[in-house]
């Protein structure tokens, strides 16, 4: 069953009496509405063209958290195979927030880590809703490490709202582990590709998305803080989520013109949730062309280029 966002709604109206007039065709074979049908499944189709023409950053953000957009364990599921899940941080527990493993990616040994945000209610409070403690991200810097002694190139799938912020976390160095995961990104001597599929929040994802080549999905986001967060401190006013995501610059277009990524991955209209077999494709094409560029680097040469990378941001500008 569909699940439609908030603006969406005029679009659920008429797809839902296209399938009401089919339902009643089921019932009554002597009913003939198929030219009915075929009159709003146009419409509706038109409708939705003309939605994601031109979403606003707070659109963006609720196609990018849709409850049925492809996770980590689906791209992993559909783009990897021979997929070997290594778990713990070999300090104090298994953070499930955080996947990884060994794999192959069109017969290419790698290493793939992800943020997990569960599809279901149970999956989801295992997974932390994709929020990850100390320990995932000691977890990843022990998959990042292990990358680099196999000369494996790394590929990393981004999408959390953000690291976990409770008092265990912090009391466990929740600061640290992101600081050094995102150091271990910048100095391991493989190839490192990220690809943000859904959320980008925060510290969370930059401990991940420090790579040689970052890549958004069209309705991603990625952002210092969630727009109800910056609300709230800004204006007092979660409410005020609209003008925060409009400020915080947060989409995958305006990014790429501040040169934070690299390149933006195409999605099916109405979101990747609507057509998540071409979405994976489109994100599969992508990594290969990433790893592409670059093959026959040396470590040197791949840890130089990551660096600079992140030492041009700010060195574009954006027009307000």
């Amino acid at each position: 069953m569909t699940q439609y966002l908030e603006f969406e709604k005029p679009l659920a109206e008429i797809e839902g009496k296209a399938e009401e007039l089919r339902a009643l065709a089921r019932a009554n074979e002597e009913m003939d509405v198929a030219d009915e049908a075929k009159a709003l499944d146009a419409k509706a189709a038109q409708l939705l063209k003309d939605l994601y023409k031109e979403l606003t950053p707070w659109r963006k953000c609720q196609v990018a958290r849709h409850p049925d957009r492809p996770h980590c364990q689906d791209y992993i599921k559909a783009l990897f195979t021979e997929y070997t899940p290594l778990a713990g941080d070999r300090n104090f527990a298994d953070d499930l927030a955080v996947m990884g493993g060994l794999a192959r990616f069109n017969d290419q040994p790698v290493v793939v880590i992800g943020h997990e945000k569960g599809s279901d209610t149970k999956s989801r409070i295992e997974r932390n809703f994709g929020m990850a403690r100390p320990e995932g991200y000691r977890k990843a810097i022990r998959l990042m490490e292990m990358a680099g002694r196999f000369k494996l190139p790394v590929i990393t799938l981004v999408d959390t709202a953000g690291a976990y912020p409770g008092k265990g976390a912090e009391e466990r160095g929740q600061s640290e582990a992101i600081a050094r995961s995102t150091e271990m990104c910048l100095k391991i001597g493989v190839p490192l590709i990220s690809v943000i599929i859904g959320e980008g929040g925060s510290g969370g994802a930059v401990a991940l998305a420090s790579a040689n080549r970052v890549a958004m999905l069209e309705h991603s986001v990625y952002s210092v803080i969630s727009p109800e967060g910056c609300a709230s401190i800004l204006w007092k006013d979660a409410e005020k989520m609209r003008e925060a995501a409009e400020a915080l610059r947060l989409t995958a277009q305006d990014l790429q013109k501040l040169g934070v990524n690299d390149r933006i991955i195409p999605e099916p209209l109405g979101g990747a949730h609507r057509d998540a077999k071409a979405a994976m494709a489109s994100v599969s094409g992508a990594i290969q062309e990433m790893l592409d560029e670059l093959k026959g680097k040396t470590a040197d040469e791949l840890i130089k280029d990551r660096r600079q990378k992140f030492l041009d941001i700010g060195s574009k500008g954006l027009a307000t």
